[in-house]
């Protein structure tokens, strides 16, 4: 049984376009880094406790494009997609996110915000994840913080902490 999380998550705004979320998991960067890389795991931590994922498709390497979809409460559906701009195993994604809009192409870049997420060692072998998302503006950046993603972010870190344990 895994332990609870040594921390809480942080949430920041470095800029006026910038979310800075940080959060210490109790478990070993490589299986953080699994779970946050492996298609089956992200089907069962990116959509929180908020709906079930349908679509996981990632083709992960520099260039590669990202497709998530979940239905969310089983109510309506919510997809986002991205392309992967720089990946250092165990270390650093940087990715394009783009919230699929109705009428907009699922290929898309038109909004597209850049997460850079990094994961490090943390005393007594845990991550510190951090997600630094660049919003491009700062109307952007505060719709996105009002968007109800940091419960659905917190959800997220939760169920990563528990597949890592699970991997183990």
């Amino acid at each position: 049984m895994a332990q609870a999380s040594r921390s809480t998550m942080d949430v920041t705004f470095p800029s006026d376009t910038e979310i800075l979320i940080t959060r210490t998991l109790n478990a070993p960067r490589n299986l953080v880094y699994r779970a946050w890389t492996t298609p089956e795991l992200v089907k069962k931590w990116w959509p929180g406790r908020r709906g079930e994922m349908t679509v996981a498709a990632m083709d992960f390497r520099v260039g590669g494009a990202w497709r998530y979809v979940m239905v969310a409460h089983g109510e309506f559906e919510v997809a986002f997609h991205g392309t992967y701009r720089e990946i250092v195993p165990n270390e650093r994604i940087v990715h394009t996110e783009v919230m699929e809009m109705p009428g907009t192409a699922p290929d898309s870049d038109e909004g597209a915000v850049l997460n850079t997420v990094t994961f490090e060692e943390a005393d007594g072998g845990g991550t510190t994840v951090r997600i630094r998302t660049d919003a491009g503006s700062k109307e952007v950046r505060d719709m996105i913080a009002q968007s109800g993603m940091e419960g659905g972010v917190r959800e997220q870190f939760e169920i990563i902490e528990e597949l890592a344990a699970s991997l183990t």
